[in-house]
């Protein structure tokens, strides 16, 4: 067949790259080559020592039972949008403007992007950051404008940066609090820093706080859009990780702020809402029950996870070449390298290796000039420690590969 016959993809799809799946292929490749795998690539907690709470179970099914199972409003159903509300305004938020529930955060960001930005804008993002963001604002042919986070001040967004990096078509910035991958939770101060810009440039900020229920320090969450009732904000939060049904994909968006500023915006919004139908309908109705029922699970959870940081954290600051700074919340560490090569190199050798499956710094973005490697310390702490112990093993020799 002649190559004009061959169906081209849409420009718009070249630079959609997904690192934590498409690392995935290669563990594949080896694993059925009979080689025992230790994944700490998955931020699935239930892929591991971690199951749904009963009560939340139980109110989806008792939906699907009564027949709850046809289209829903395209925002979400009233006792769910109430609940998230209600969580909202106990953070702080007190300007609620709208409300709406989507198939999992990423939907509600492809969502917001769309209505908010067209072709040769950009969006400011952080580097290191979930790869979604710029995938999607690849897809929709907007700039990832990317801002990065200092390292050396435990993983904050670099103020400086950001200033730097706001130009005219500088539409919204993202905020990942806490971050996937690095585990940083942002400071007051940094929030309110990055307040003052978005109010200063007119830019919508995007609060993903899909992790606020898993800070791993004895403080408190606080929402960015809770230091500030006029300022322009989307809040994004879900039950995936938290209450532990990430393949429900339910997700929601909070629009907090002024309304005058923000009316046109959010109608925008909402077209885009009414036109894909709705998101999953039975499983709307566990949102109540999650929010406003039995919480104990957290407390539980979040022991596990702060016991398996710290052996991250030990363990990782011990092997000759890596550096970790140590992650205040989520389930993601995200070490430092000091290498020759790059660490795609480097993560593609251990996997081989090793068996080890961790995710390439690059796959988020780092500092040009910096190596990183994303590991998810949800295992059950003896697979950290031999996954550990075999990363270990592999830095002493991998010099000796090159």
């Amino acid at each position: 067949m002649g190559d004009a016959r061959k169906i081209k993809p849409a420009a718009r799809t070249r630079d959609i790259t997904y690192a934590v799946r498409d690392i995935v292929v290669l563990a594949q490749e080896v694993a059925a080559g009979g080689k025992q795998m230790l994944y700490l690539n998955i931020g699935d907690p239930n892929q591991f020592d971690f199951r749904t709470p009963g009560h939340i179970v139980e109110a989806a099914h008792r939906a699907m039972e009564n027949n709850d199972n046809g289209y829903a409003p395209s925002s979400g159903i009233p006792a769910a949008r109430e609940a998230i509300e209600a969580r909202a305004r106990q953070k702080g938020i007190s300007n609620v403007l709208d409300i709406f529930i989507t198939s999992g955060v990423s939907e509600a960001i492809d969502v917001c992007f769309t209505a908010l930005a067209d072709a040769g804008q950009n969006i400011l993002i952080p580097t290191p950051g979930y790869p979604l963001y710029s995938a999607v604002l690849n897809k929709l042919g907007v700039r990832p404008n990317r801002y990065y986070l200092d390292e050396g001040n435990g993983w904050q967004p670099d103020l400086d940066d950001i200033r730097e990096k706001i130009d005219p078509g500088t539409r919204g910035i993202v905020l990942i609090n806490p971050n996937n991958p690095t585990g940083s939770v942002c400071t007051e101060e940094t929030l309110r820093e990055i307040i003052l810009l978005a109010r200063e440039h007119g830019l919508v900020i995007f609060a993903d706080e899909i992790y606020d229920q898993l800070v791993l320090e004895q403080k408190e969450h606080r929402s960015v859009a809770a230091l500030d009732a006029e300022a322009p904000v989307i809040t994004f939060n879900g039950l995936s990780k938290a209450y532990l049904v990430p393949g429900w994909r339910i997700g929601w968006g909070v629009a907090s702020g002024d309304g005058e500023i923000m009316g046109a915006y959010l109608e925008a919004v909402n077209k885009l809402l009414r036109a894909r139908l709705c998101a999953n309908h039975p499983e709307q109705y566990a949102i109540a029950p999650a929010l406003q029922g039995d919480q104990s699970h957290l407390e539980e959870m979040k022991s596990r996870l702060v016991r398996r940081r710290d052996l991250t954290v030990n363990m990782l600051n011990a092997i000759e070449g890596i550096s970790c700074v140590r992650p205040e919340g989520a389930f993601y560490a995200f070490p430092r390298l000091e290498i020759e090569g790059t660490d795609w190199d480097f993560v593609r050798a251990l996997i081989q290796e090793t068996g080890v499956v961790v995710v390439p710094g690059g796959g988020f973005g780092q500092r040009p000039g910096s190596q990183h490697f994303r590991v998810v310390f949800l295992p059950p702490e003896e697979v950290l420690e031999q996954a550990y112990d075999q990363i270990g093993r592999f830095m002493k020799t991998y010099s000796a590969h090159r």
